[in-house]
């Protein structure tokens, strides 16, 4: 909440003094000079109490998007394309017709499989009759039997290459451009790219963490100054630095080092009900590490750098600021967790980067 910063003194001073730790920050609002050389009005600022308490470590890295699942449309059979029957950048289910090749020939080879396969039933049933009057030997039914099989192979052939005319899609997911137009030759020897599909949710984010950060924090754990998280949860942080409304899941992390970077590479999973999201964008993706117990963590804004460092301002049990150094540490989130130059009892007075606060 905003309040006049020389009305601090009477009205916050019971609660500095019994609280634990206050922060406040000079509003956003700049404030115009009255004319005629009279008194600008006190400077607005915002106060917020924070304690020390259990904080959810986070870093941010950056990544990027894949599609959870990708497909490449190619021509199984040799033809002319004659009809292309889906729009560029539209979702397709599986299985739907997305070219047809020119078919004659492929539907004249089904019916003579077909018609051959009716032959050698028929010449089976004949001589299953005839071995059982003893007619004919075993040898000559086999005969007769494998041929019926092999007729049936060749229609079973037949008909894949004829569904393939029309080439199905293979997955269901959002196709991009045609590679091929009308009127093409497309070849099953070459296996022409014909498009592309791709299942954009959810998404895949795949990013990387450093060796080095992984091996401290892993002796940080082990030495109990942190708490391992069950969290598994993940956020993306967007280019205004909002967070994306649908929180991920983390997946995998490798195990082995890549020695040309020293990185991990690690994996999570995003929701992209609303396709916003598209493969092969750079992201930023914030991860839950680890828990520190009674730790401080102020928002990025009260923290400021001068010439000797980091450092805050503070508003004691009398209402005057002062500038107090500071080290911070990990991230929370958005918040900086300060790891040197606050302790209970301290009041925080930041200056906003719009105003510089006087007390």
């Amino acid at each position: 909440m905003k309040q006049n910063l020389n009305a601090l003194q009477g009205r916050w001073m019971p609660v500095i003094f019994f609280s634990s730790i206050f922060l406040a920050a000079c509003g956003h609002d700049e404030q115009k000079k009255p004319s005629g050389g009279a008194t600008p009005p006190p400077a607005e600022v915002d106060v917020i109490t924070v304690t020390p308490g259990p904080v959810l470590l986070t870093q941010d890295l950056p990544g990027r998007l894949q599609a959870y699942r990708s497909a490449q449309v190619r021509a199984r059979v040799d033809g002319i394309v004659e009809q292309r029957k889906f729009v560029e950048g539209s979702d397709v289910t599986a299985g739907v017709s997305l070219y047809q090749i020119e078919l004659r020939n492929y539907q004249t080879a089904y019916d003579a499989a077909k018609a051959d396969v009716e032959a050698a039933s028929q010449t089976l049933a004949r001589y299953k009759k005839l071995l059982q009057a003893k007619v004919v030997s075993q040898q000559d039914y086999d005969l007769v039997e494998a041929r019926y099989k092999q007729a049936e192979a060749s229609l079973s052939r037949a008909r894949e290459d004829l569904d393939n005319t029309r080439v199905p899609a293979p997955i269901s997911g959002r196709i991009g451009r045609s590679m091929i137009s009308e009127g093409a030759l497309v070849s099953r020897g070459e296996a022409t790219l014909l498009a592309t599909i791709e299942q954009i949710n959810p998404l895949y984010v795949n990013f990387t963490q450093a060796e080095s950060d992984i091996s401290r924090l892993r002796l940080s754990l082990n030495a109990g100054k942190l708490q391992r998280t069950n969290s598994a949860k993940i956020e993306l942080v967007l280019e205004n630095g909002s967070i994306y409304a649908h929180a991920g899941k983390f997946l995998f992390s490798d195990m082995a080092v890549d020695p040309a970077t020293g990185n991990v590479s690690l994996r999570a999973e995003i929701p992209n009900p609303r396709h916003e999201l598209l493969p092969g964008m750079f992201v930023n993706i914030r991860f839950p590490q680890a828990v520190v117990d009674n730790a401080i963590k102020v928002p990025q804004r009260s923290v400021q750098i001068g010439a000797q460092g980091q450092f805050v301002l503070l508003v004691d049990a009398e209402g005057k600021v002062s500038p107090r150094p500071v080290k911070t540490g990990s991230m929370a989130g958005s918040d900086f967790i300060i790891a040197e130059g606050l302790r209970r009892g301290a009041a925080h007075l930041p200056r906003s980067s719009a105003q510089t606060c006087s007390g």
